[in-house]
């Protein structure tokens, strides 16, 4: 089986995520307590595929040449699944709470290759 990354991506300033903030507070509590159920249930349903549960992402430093610098990206949170192909492991996502439920607005998803010239 092969290692896949995959990565929900999703920012407080996108469409969705505006969205979901001009929600009634009751509503988002409706939604936030409806996604969290439907998100443990796709983790139940893909535990034989689930590498590594992952988690949700903080803050980013990037660092270069110049040094450490705070930066703002779209990734969120993570989880790696195992699965025979990319297009299976894509699948496995398809309608996923992230942005079925959640504010998300997708996920992406990369092959995780072995390292040249390990013996992996």
């Amino acid at each position: 089986m092969k290692k896949f990354l995959a990565i929900y991506k999703g920012h407080p300033e996108s469409d969705p995520h505006i969205e979901w903030n001009k929600l009634p507070p009751e509503e988002q509590q409706k939604r936030m307590q409806q996604g969290m159920a439907s998100w443990g249930k796709w983790m139940q349903d893909h535990n034989s595929k689930i590498d590594y549960a992952g988690g949700p992402l903080g803050k980013t430093l990037i660092v270069n040449k110049d040094g450490v610098a705070q930066v703002k990206n779209k990734d969120c949170g993570y989880v790696i699944v195992e699965a025979e192909s990319h297009e299976e492991a894509a699948k496995m996502f398809l309608n996923h709470p992230h942005f079925s439920i959640f504010p998300g607005e997708n996920i992406e998803i990369m092959e995780c290759l072995p390292t040249p010239g390990s013996k992996n």
